[in-house]
């Protein structure tokens, strides 16, 4: 078990700091369009799924620092150690999936938010690529020269703008305190054509980051956070960035809530930009821009840095006689610095893919991991042979994780239900089926159609689709017009 006592004890305020580098890795462009679109769907109804989804990341997360505290091993090493390497095998294709979309879905984001602030190429898709590519160069240059301490250093400077600029516009957009009030306290979920509860749960599951949780505890290692008098600490720590985490779901919303906007992914949220510039001037404009290239940016940045630990981390578990799991992840060392290059280039591959088909298998792939995080955790941490009586589970943290289990299960099992009623026919499609009402949406958004009444068509339209008939929207009205008039006349579009 970790030592007792920590070895270095500096200023409480000097000690915070991985949560917040959490809350800036976890909050990307996927976040903030999906906060902002869920806001201009339902409303501030919804503001009190932006908590329950924060609460839940750092009941994962708490779990994490509990077990390295104790145990001196991050979930990894302790799951290798007590299981063996067979789990490392398992993970590092997860690890390699979950790399390539994610970082093409960063580079895109990335890309794409600049394209609007520096309209330089006339070709929307080519600057993306170029201006996706120099994000991530400027990245790996950072991260390779800059060390850990140039990292915190940079992703400090962009929480502050992101929270500045994100804030201050909901601020400016200010529905009212008794309407944000009732949102966080009174829980509901408006129908909005049955469209409701897909997105709450959406948003409540979006809330932060996936994967990168796990790299919150070589973030302990670098600040000395080691012992398990530090516990208190990484709470405080993770409270911190939690709270910074909802802060900016709930600013999202409530900017989404009061602009009519629609799209998907990052450009949503450029989208949103020009609807800002409409409201409240090119002020609003590029005070948004700003903060969301902050928000994309230094997910990229924190992606960069940290998942190479855990590549160089598996990769020293492999190895017979191995560094001393309870060392610092050598940034300078053969395996970092080849897997930061790897998630730096070839993810670009991705660039010359629309940011749609990205962000959906990014979103299967992230969905997988939670449940099983908080299986290993009530495993883990409910053995007091292995983290001590006084690091166990407590009943409450039982309680939370099994509702954490059930809920990301749920959210990854449910494209693959079968329907157990025609009502919830729509819950059990497939994630190919899914992708194809998203680019039906998208082909038909610049008709200024009514979103809802649009999802209801393409989805209507979705269920005539046969395996052997890719068909494009289009090309399905063609060949079907009655069954055409009909998903019209079911959407409420013929009234």
């Amino acid at each position: 078990m970790a030592a007792g006592k920590s070895a270095r004890r500096a200023p409480l305020i000097l000690m915070i700091g991985p949560g917040l580098l959490l809350a800036a890795t976890g909050v990307g462009a996927g976040d903030l369009a999906t906060g902002s679109f869920v806001g201009g769907l339902l409303g501030t109804a919804v503001l009190w799924a932006v908590v329950v989804g924060a609460f839940f990341k750092f009941i994962v997360t708490e779990g994490l620092a509990r077990w390295q505290l104790a145990t001196g091993e991050t979930l990894v090493e302790g799951a290798v150690s007590r299981l063996g390497r067979v789990v490392v095998l398992c993970f590092l294709p997860y690890l390699l999936l979950w790399s390539f979309f994610v970082g093409s879905a960063l580079m895109s984001a990335s890309g794409v938010t600049l394209h609007a602030m520096l309209p330089v190429f006339d070709d929307a898709e080519r600057s993306k690529v170029v201006f996706g590519v120099a994000a991530s160069l400027l990245g790996l240059v950072l991260v390779w020269f800059g060390g850990y301490r140039l990292f915190e250093h940079v992703m400090r400077m962009c929480i502050a703008i992101m929270f500045v600029t994100v804030v201050l516009t909901a601020a400016l957009l200010w529905p009212g305190t008794g309407t944000v009030l009732g949102g966080l306290l009174v829980p509901r979920i408006p129908d909005a054509g049955g469209e409701g509860l897909p997105w709450t749960l959406a948003l409540i599951g979006g809330v932060g980051g996936t994967l990168t949780v796990l790299c919150y505890g070589y973030w302990l290692r670098e600040e000395g956070l080691t012992a398990r008098d530090d516990l208190r600490v990484c709470r405080i720590d993770l409270v911190i960035g939690y709270t910074m985490t909802a802060i900016f779901g709930i600013a999202m919303v409530i900017v989404g809530s009061s602009v009519n906007i629609e799209g998907s992914g990052a450009q949503l949220l450029v989208t949103l930009s020009s609807r800002l510039e409409d409201v409240m001037g090119p002020a609003g404009k590029w005070l948004f821009l700003v903060g969301t290239l902050g928000a994309v940016f230094s997910s990229l940045l924190g992606v960069w840095q940290c998942v190479p630990y855990l590549f160089a981390d598996c990769w020293d578990l492999l190895q017979e006689g191995g560094r001393d799991v309870a060392t610092r992840v050598d940034t300078r060392s053969v395996p970092y610095r080849l897997y930061l290059l790897l998630i730096a280039i070839v993810p670009m591959l991705g660039l010359f893919r629309s940011f749609r088909d990205i962000q959906l298998v990014y979103a299967v792939t992230g969905a997988v991991l939670f449940p099983v995080l908080a299986l290993a955790l009530l495993i883990f941490n409910g053995r007091s042979k292995w983290v001590g009586a006084d690091f166990t589970n407590r009943p409450l943290t039982v309680a939370a994780l099994v509702v954490v289990l059930m809920f990301f299960t749920w959210i990854g099992l449910r494209p693959y239900v079968s329907a157990a009623t025609p009502d919830s026919a729509a819950d059990a499609l497939s994630p190919a089926s899914l992708a194809w009402i998203e680019i039906c949406i998208a082909d038909r958004e610049e008709e200024g159609l009514d979103p809802i009444k649009l999802r209801k068509y393409c989805t209507c339209m979705q269920g005539i689709v046969e395996d052997n008939e890719p068909f494009s929207v289009t090309e399905l009205e063609r060949a079907y017009p009655p069954a055409h008039l009909v998903c019209k006349e079911e959407a409420g579009m013929l009234r």
